[in-house]
């Protein structure tokens, strides 16, 4: 039955004229969804920071109601002044001077206020409330100015245009003065800067190193571009299709889903391609109709690749049992990618494989009747090397990674403070220094309580008394149905764990006021808030992940005790890379924390993406041992998959590591922490601690299948003159 789907498969997707109509389909459909559509999604982008976090946090609730008080679009941006001989009069009047002409901004559009034309720059700006100061610092050696500008729903889109145009007027008249741009609005306007061209950048980098490995993997100056074509041609599909999701189903999509779609469509897009490629080069040999072969390739390879994009796709959606809305959001974003990758490689792929012919493999064609080069390379050598003492070599790798895995120990995953979120220092960063050097409280990053009107004083006295808030930046700025939000200024930076320490004091006290009804938010407790969900997602989605994968394999092999032990090799794989990256984030990149999310995000790449390789493998491994035992077809299937393995996890680590070129540190860590947990699953778990494992248990890998039976395990009727025959066995075979 299953032989029969999977030759119905071929023919309709690489028959002598189905090829050509599955090509046309292809063609049509990119124009349309992927050219067309695709093209908009950066369009359906949401940013703000009620997209992120989880409905039930109490930030999430008292941004809903900060709303009647002040818009979510709006940004206020801190104008610091410093001059460390002391601020004068003359100081003072240029700040002024300043504050007009931000007043001036009130009703203009951001293309007239930056003096460019830009794209959408046609949107309008008004100041959500009064422009605050000059207010001068204790020390009299600065000044700040809060200003509170919205531009409307596109507003983070045009912030670092019209956060430029501020900091360039505060310069033109500082005459000797330090200033910078720094609050929600100068940090916004620094990380969309951080974000801006993600697409193209990721793109581009993501491409070249595709086709610099798929240029060493084939040696053929022509065989890469095709499932490069194909991986862009899923992609343009893929950001179609999410477009209208976000579009008309409230998918939220944010430019950290749309970076991480781009770089998992072409990583992966390309590992399914290579496995496809490689089976049908294999095929090619043994068949002289080039559309037998890849019938014969889809036929072998179809399951593997189907199995491994489904499970991919169902790990990728178990995030949306998370509480934050920008990983709920990522699941279905990355699981569509998935899918339409899978698709173009078992359809689109091998129709234009077989419509080229066989030159697309120039200059080492496949002949029919030729011996297959893997048979006797350098993985059919390692399995030997493997084969002779197969449990030490489990075992040591095994201990080896183990003392790999210690360094998560040192992994401080809380939270990145506002310097070490960049991996430069922004205009941003320098002016919080300025800030925290001078003043009490940061004027621009407030908590924000919303409470019932009648508690107003109540709240006002409660607040100012507790540790970490600064009394006199306490105080009511607006009434309206009912409510009154009140600012309350803190003492420590806003994303410290003194600050979170601060908002928990403040809600404890308010909580506390009878019909008060109060809600804090504000930078702090946005923050505070993602850390809490992230714990609580960490705990969910990880086992569930786990879950997941697990039955899959179980269904897929057919077995109990291959999918327990490869399921643990694949946890023992992701607490080394963790463990080896945390070492390299604080000992190479001088950095000591993380962002909360990020065991989550590598946890769930490399646990679905690793799995591929299990996959992989497995599937060969055990197509071989139905064939020639367990001995002899764990070393087959190393032989015949290790190579392809080796270089499909060159592309997907050389894929993510691409986001290393982004200056955030969040992308450096989880490229990094992604990119390396890859190249050990393949090179080291996949082909080394699995192979040892496959050949130390033997038949008792397969239990309960009939595998595992004695009578198809030939390991007890070979000699140790037997072994060199082994790495033969592919050349061997025939259709």
């Amino acid at each position: 039955m299953e032989r029969s789907v999977t030759r119905g498969l071929a023919g309709v997707v690489c028959g002598r004229r189905a090829k050509w109509i599955v090509l046309a389909i292809w063609l049509v459909i990119t124009a349309v969804l992927g050219v067309g559509l695709g093209s908009q999604l950066t369009d359906e982008e949401s940013n703000e920071a009620s997209s992120w976090l989880p409905e039930s946090a109490e930030s999430t609730k008292a941004l809903s109601q900060i709303g009647v008080f002040q818009s979510e679009n709006t940004f206020p941006t801190t104008i610091v002044y410093e001059r460390t001989s002391g601020i004068t009069a003359q100081d003072l009047a240029a700040v002024r001077a300043d504050i007009a002409d931000f007043q001036s901004y009130n009703g203009r559009t951001v293309s007239d206020i930056v003096g460019d034309d830009i794209p959408d720059g046609d949107a309008v700006v008004t100041l959500d409330g009064p422009i605050r100061g000059p207010i001068t610092s204790p020390d009299g050696q600065a000044v700040q100015v809060e200003v509170p500008v919205n531009a409307g729903a596109d507003g983070l889109m045009l912030l670092p245009d019209l956060v430029d145009q501020m900091r360039a007027t505060a310069a033109a008249d500082a005459d000797g003065m330090i200033t910078h741009a720094t609050g929600p609005g100068g940090s916004s306007a620094d990380t969309a800067d951080a974000w801006s061209g993600i697409d193209g950048v990721l793109l581009a980098a993501a491409l070249l190193v595709v086709i610099a490995i798929l240029l060493l993997t084939y040696r053929s100056p022509t065989l890469w571009f095709f499932p490069v074509v194909c991986s862009v041609f899923a992609m343009l599909n893929a950001q179609g299709i999410v477009y209208l999701l976000a579009k008309y189903a409230d998918l939220t999509v944010n430019a950290q889903s749309i970076g991480i779609l781009t770089v998992l469509v072409i990583g992966a897009g390309t590992d399914y391609a290579m496995l496809l490629v490689a089976r049908y080069r294999e095929e090619l040999r043994r068949h002289h109709d080039r559309h037998d072969a890849m019938a014969e390739a889809l036929h072998r390879a179809a399951p593997a690749i189907i199995a491994s994009g489904a499970t991919v796709t169902l790990g990728m959606l178990c995030l949306m049992a998370a509480d934050m809305n920008s990983t709920a959001g990522m699941g279905p974003v990355a699981a569509i990618g998935v899918v339409v990758a899978l698709l173009a490689m078992i359809s689109l792929l091998p129709a234009v494989l077989v419509i080229m012919g066989r030159w697309i493999f120039w200059p080492v064609r496949p002949i029919e009747g030729s011996r297959e080069p893997t048979a006797t390379g350098f993985w059919a050598r390692t399995g030997l090397a493997i084969s002779r003492r197969p449990r030490a070599v489990w075992v040591g790798t095994a201990a080896a990674l183990g003392v790999m895995a210690i360094g998560t120990v040192g992994l401080d995953a809380t939270g990145l403070s506002a310097a070490d979120q960049y991996r430069d220092t922004p205009d941003s960063i320098k002016g919080d220094d300025v800030v925290r050097a001078h003043f009490a409280s940061e004027a621009g990053t407030p908590l924000q309580i919303v409470t019932n009107t009648g508690a107003t004083d109540e709240v006002v006295a409660a607040t100012r008394q507790i540790e970490g808030v600064d009394p006199a930046a306490v105080r009511p700025v607006g009434s309206a149905g009912g409510k009154t939000m009140v600012e309350a200024g803190i003492t420590d930076p806003a994303l410290t764990n003194a600050a979170y320490d601060t908002v928990q004091r403040v809600r404890d006290a308010v909580h506390e006021i009878p019909n008060a009804d109060a809600l804090v938010g504000g930078t702090a407790a946005v923050n505070l808030d993602v850390q809490e969900a992230s714990r609580h997602d960490n705990d969910l989605v990880i086992p569930l992940v786990l879950g997941v994968v697990l039955m899959i394999l179980i269904l897929l092999l057919r077995a109990l005790v291959a999918p327990v032990l490869l399921i643990g090799t694949v946890v023992l794989a992701f607490g080394a890379a963790l463990g080896v990256s945390a070492l390299a984030f604080e000992y190479v990149f001088g950095v000591s924390g993380a962002d909360s999310s990020l065991p989550l995000y590598v946890f769930v790449f490399l646990v679905a993406l690793g799995i591929d390789y299990n996959i992989f493998l497995m599937t060969r491994v055990r197509e071989e041992t139905a064939r020639v035992g367990s001995r002899r077809g764990a070393l087959a299937g190393l032989a015949a998959t290790g190579g392809v393995i080796t270089s499909a996890g060159l592309v997907l680590a050389g894929t993510f590591g691409t986001l290393a070129t982004l200056p955030l540190t969040f992308t450096l860590q989880i490229g990094f922490a992604v990119a390396f947990g890859v190249l050990l699953d393949t090179i080291i778990v996949r082909s080394i601690l699995v192979t040892g494992l496959n050949l130390d248990l033997g038949r008792h890998m397969w239990w309960p299948s009939r595998l595992s039976r004695a009578e198809h395990d030939e390991e007890r009727s070979q000699g140790p003159g037997d072994d060199a025959s082994s790495s033969e066995l592919l050349s061997a075979r025939t259709p």
